[in-house]
C-alpha cells in the first residue's frame, strides 16, 4: 500500500504543470492586450493642412493611428481630384458644412468680373482664376517667367505709353505692369503662386485662365 502511494506521488510530481496560470503556457500565441488606463486626449474636432502653391491634384490621403494595444498602423485612400492650394484641406469627424464655408463657396460661384487695372488701350478684369483683357490690340507673343511667377504679354501697337503699375490686394493677379517698347507695349502680370495658364481669343479681347 505504501509502495503504491509513493509511485502515485512520483508520477504526479513529474506532470508538466504551469508555474503561474496567469501567463501563457509554452507554445501559446501572445494576444494583444488593452489597458483601462485613462489618457487625457482631446477628441478630434477639426484640423487642417495647407498645400504649397505648386499643388494641383490630390492623389492620396494617409492617416496614421494608434490602436488599443498601442500599435501604430496606417490607412490610405486613393484620390484623383483637383485642389485649390489657396484653401486648406480639413480633417474632421463632423459631416456638416460650416456656414462660413458655404458663404465662401457661394461668393466664388456668383462672383462677376471686376476691373483691376486699366490703361488707354486695354482694361483688365478678374474673376477668380480668370483674367479678361479687353483690347483691340493683337498679342504678338506670350510666355511665363519665374521668381516670381509672372505672365508676359506683348501687344502690337506703335504708341507712346507711360510706365504703369497696379497692385491688387487679395487677388491671384497681384500686380500688373505695363511698359512701352518699339512697335509694341509689354504687360507683365505677377501671380500669387505657381501656375500654368491658357490663353484664348474672345470677341472683345483675350481670356487668360490660370491652372
Amino acid at each position: 500500500m505504501i509502495r503504491a502511494l509513493c509511485v502515485t506521488l512520483f508520477l504526479l510530481a513529474n506532470l508538466d504543470a504551469r508555474e503561474n496560470p496567469f501567463f501563457p503556457a509554452n507554445g501559446e500565441k501572445d494576444i494583444p492586450y488593452t489597458t483601462n488606463q485613462t489618457q487625457k486626449i482631446e477628441p478630434l474636432k477639426r484640423s487642417s493642412i495647407t498645400l504649397p502653391s505648386s499643388a494641383r491634384i490630390i492623389k492620396k490621403v494617409t492617416i496614421e493611428y494608434e490602436n488599443l494595444d498601442a500599435t501604430v498602423e496606417t490607412r490610405s485612400i486613393e484620390l484623383k481630384n483637383k485642389v485649390d492650394w489657396h484653401l486648406p484641406i480639413f480633417i474632421s469627424q463632423n459631416f456638416s458644412e460650416t456656414q462660413s464655408e458655404k458663404q465662401v463657396a457661394q461668393k466664388e460661384e456668383i462672383q462677376k468680373f471686376t476691373e483691376i487695372a486699366s490703361i488707354a488701350y486695354a482694361k483688365f478684369f478678374e474673376n477668380f482664376k480668370s483674367l479678361k483683357i479687353v483690347t483691340d490690340d493683337k498679342i504678338i507673343r506670350d510666355f511665363l517667367l519665374v521668381k516670381p511667377h509672372r505672365i508676359v504679354l506683348d501687344f502690337k501697337r506703335d504708341a507712346s505709353i507711360k510706365s504703369y503699375s497696379k497692385k491688387n490686394k487679395n487677388s491671384r493677379f497681384v500686380k500688373i505692369r505695363v511698359g512701352n517698347h518699339a512697335g509694341y507695349y509689354r504687360t507683365v502680370i505677377e501671380l500669387d503662386g505657381l501656375y500654368r495658364y491658357k490663353m484664348k481669343k474672345v470677341s472683345d479681347g483675350y481670356m487668360l485662365d490660370l491652372r
